[in-house]
């Protein structure tokens, strides 16, 4: 089957079809990282999306083994399969070379049923991109008669959990924390069990409060989609607030704790995604280089008083972490776990940690 990459606002690019012969609809975005293309991929905040590799040249390294790693969570791979409704990129590697890999990026593809397209002049697509905002598209053989996000946004139940799992680290410090996976990253469970800390992991709408399990802190993961339609956590994240719990959240888990304080998110035109995004630490004007992947941001005119801007993005001045004022609440748009990208940000952490 022939097939293209067809946009919502009528424009098409022919490439050659690699990976799943299927057809695909999505978001298209664009990421610009040099590498990590199993950690992109199997990142399950990029559900609902078809992702574009600025990068030239992608696959070069192959796929690793997953039994070449400890277990499930000491995985390379961010979890268990690839979330990507497609792929574009300008090449793709047909050989590969890696110690640990055993299988071609293209291989890997297929067996994950991920529809592709190379050959794309990519450049041209991220400009469009950057220029008219990200849209919807499709990897199809022909033009689709409508494009439609048949989730409406509502992505998170699709990648989280159904039910409760306890995670123990091998060197405990005697700290718990009340883990709400909207589609977390393995990269976050392995920060905080290498910290001693014990992981009580619940589906997005399973309230902790109510649980018989107790514990220290809220934490609150990434995912995808629209933050306002995570209403369940939005109802446990206020519950937090009003308690005083410490309480930290990573990327869709910032919007969360924005929308629970009583502000607003709101859709960016393109996102953030990739591994050089800089930000500064507002109080102590350190500047930091951070990995990301969101398509929604806090609106600053909505945040609340008893909240105030943490850290802000150094490219377009956006707000990329917020901290309540007198409680030990706080939100990082960025993922400080650094899988992949730089690992600047990885104290915060050990900051929740201290306050639990």
């Amino acid at each position: 089957m022939l097939k293209q990459l067809y946009l919502a606002n009528g424009k098409s690019f022919k490439g050659k079809n690699f990976g799943a012969d299927r057809e695909s609809l999505g978001e298209v975005v664009f990421t610009t990282g040099m590498t990590g293309y199993l950690e992109t991929l199997t990142d399950p905040s990029y559900y609902g999306q078809i992702v574009v590799f600025t990068f030239p040249l992608i696959g070069n390294y192959g796929v690793f083994k997953e039994d070449a790693f400890l277990n499930e969570i000491d995985n390379t791979f961010e979890s268990k399969k690839i979330w990507v409704k497609g792929i574009i990129l300008t090449e793709f590697s047909e050989t590969f070379s890696h110690c640990k890999a055993f299988e071609s990026f293209d291989n890997w593809l297929k067996k994950n049923n991920i529809p592709a397209i190379s050959g794309i002049d990519t450049r041209e697509l991220t400009q469009m991109l950057r220029k008219k905002g990200t849209i919807l598209g499709s990897i199809a053989e022909k033009n689709p008669s409508k494009f439609e996000d048949p989730l409406n946004g509502r992505f998170v139940p699709e990648v989280s959990p159904q039910k409760l799992e306890i995670l123990e680290p091998k060197n405990p410090i005697g700290k718990t924390i009340a883990f709400m996976d909207c589609g977390a990253k393995n990269a976050i469970f392995r920060n905080f069990l290498e910290r001693g800390v014990q992981i009580l992991r619940f589906p997005f709408n399973q309230n902790p409060f109510n649980s018989e399990e107790p514990f220290d802190g809220l934490f609150i993961s990434n995912g995808p989609g629209d933050p306002e339609t995570v209403t369940e956590t939005i109802i446990i994240a206020q519950k937090a607030i009003e308690k005083g719990i410490p309480s930290f959240g990573i990327c869709l888990g910032n919007q969360i704790l924005a929308l629970a304080a009583g502000g607003k998110a709101q859709k960016m035109k393109y996102g953030h995604r990739g591994v050089n995004q800089p930000c500064q630490d507002l109080k102590t004007k350190k500047c930091i280089i951070t990995s990301q992947n969101h398509g929604f941001v806090v609106d600053e005119k909505t945040l609340p008083e008893d909240f105030e801007v943490w850290f802000r993005n150094l490219n377009d001045n956006s707000i990329e972490g917020i901290r309540h004022k007198t409680k030990p609440i706080f939100s990082v748009q960025f993922h400080p776990e650094a899988c992949g990208g730089p690992e600047d940000a990885q104290y915060l952490f050990d900051e929740f940690i201290e306050k639990l």
